[in-house]
């Protein structure tokens, strides 16, 4: 350890000549826990609720999805299934079709989003951990079924164990419309309910409902298109290895997509109310950086006497300037590294115990407490902003020491 160094320690943890130095002393240090903790704190409840977010959306969202660049369908859907299936990781591609139609129960109507999927969709994703009234089923011997998110549920006011059937709408793609039978313009169909779902995600709950592919084929008029291809990957495939073969097989034709890109603004708007908090918490952890330098001006004034010493020692100005600028650093250390440690010790305890709760009936509540997730990227990053501003504490340090010496 070097001789500034091992003053710049002393002067830290001995006790100062005026009480009101040591007040401060402690302060500083304390604003820079504190600050350094609220930041380990709040990047880790956003990267639980991020997790939360893109897990519940992961229960329905393919794990690839194949899609055309230009227009709205692929034209041949068989063709791009059979180029992809090979891929080694590849389990298993299915074709589904996503249009608007019009869905009609008794007195009762709604614009609804209607998902053509293979009748044993639910192997491709956790569909039936999210049904909350029958069961998942598309087909029987006897009929065939829709299975409907909440919103549809609740204003259309239907159940699975109704024997009414709902009515679908869907405008005839091709061909003239007739005014004198407006009704001949659109392709109807009529199912049962056999599932109601509800994901906790206003933009499936809301107007979402899955029908049999062969369903959606009729009612838009599709033969062999597809407006998606969705992909299910074999255990343990490496996930970026797959899109990339997939997109260099396909060409530029077809944009292949992951989960996160499929969630693309629901995962940037949480990334910028993310990093929008840790500026502010940055901005109050520059803030608290003031007190330590006024501990430092404090206790530059209260070592006249030791510096005038340490010159008559042979310690040059750059030395006796280098112990200052040392000890913001240590204050600027120790508390970075105290709140980092309490930070991670706070957001275990969440983790845990769950000790802040969510306000909100428990009942309609996907969790009840904050969630918490700790990723090292965020603690480093937050150690990166503290050493800037410990560097900034020494930029003035060193200046306000210079400026004393000269004096």
């Amino acid at each position: 350890m070097s001789l500034p160094l091992k003053i710049a320690w002393r002067y830290l943890v001995s006790k100062k000549g005026h009480q009101a130095v040591n007040i401060i002393s402690i302060v500083a240090v304390c604003g820079v826990v504190v600050a350094t903790a609220a930041l380990i704190c709040v990047l880790s409840v956003f990267n639980g609720f991020r997790g939360l977010i893109m897990g519940k959306l992961a229960m329905l969202d393919p794990e690839i999805a194949i899609t055309a660049t230009m227009g709205k369908t692929i034209n041949d859907a068989d063709s791009v299934i059979d180029a992809v299936s090979g891929i080694s990781g590849v389990q298993r591609a299915v074709p589904v079709i996503v249009d608007q139609a019009l869905a009609v129960y008794a007195q009762n109507q709604m614009p609804v989003r209607l998902k053509g999927v293979p009748d044993d969709y639910n192997t491709m994703n956790d569909m039936d951990s999210i049904i909350v009234d029958g069961e998942w089923k598309l087909r029987d011997q006897v009929s065939r079924y829709i299975v409907v998110g909440a919103g549809p549920a609740v204003r259309l006011m239907v159940r699975p164990e109704f024997l009414g059937m709902v009515y679908l709408y869907a405008p005839q793609r091709q061909g003239h419309v007739n005014i004198a039978n407006p009704m001949g313009a659109f392709r109807q169909d009529s199912l049962f309910v056999s599932g109601v779902f509800q994901l906790q995600q206003n933009s499936y709950d809301a107007d979402l409902i899955y029908v049999p592919l062969d369903v959606a084929q009729e009612l838009f008029d599709y033969e062999t298109e597809a407006t998606q291809i969705e992909i299910k990957l074999a255990p343990n495939a490496d996930e970026q290895q797959v899109m990339h073969t997939i997109g260099k097989i396909l060409g530029r034709s077809y944009q292949v997509q992951n989960r996160l890109m499929q969630q693309r603004e629901a995962y940037r708007l949480v990334n910028i109310e993310k990093w929008m908090a840790f500026l502010l918490l940055a901005f109050i952890l520059v803030i608290a950086t003031f007190n330590v330098i006024s501990t430092l001006s404090l206790l530059i004034i209260e070592k006249d006497d030791s510096i005038a010493t340490l010159r008559a020692l042979g310690a040059n100005d750059r030395q006796i300037s280098r112990i200052f600028v040392l000890q913001g650093w240590l204050i600027t250390l120790a508390g970075a590294i105290t709140g980092v440690v309490i930070g991670l010790i706070l957001c275990l305890c969440q983790q845990q115990f769950g000790w802040l709760r969510l306000s909100g009936d428990p009942a309609n509540m996907i969790i009840n407490a904050y969630p918490v997730e700790v990723q090292w990227s965020d603690v480093l990053v937050t150690l990166a902003l503290v050493a800037a501003v410990g560097l900034l504490t020494s930029m003035v340090t060193a200046l306000t020491m210079r400026r004393r010496l000269k004096s």
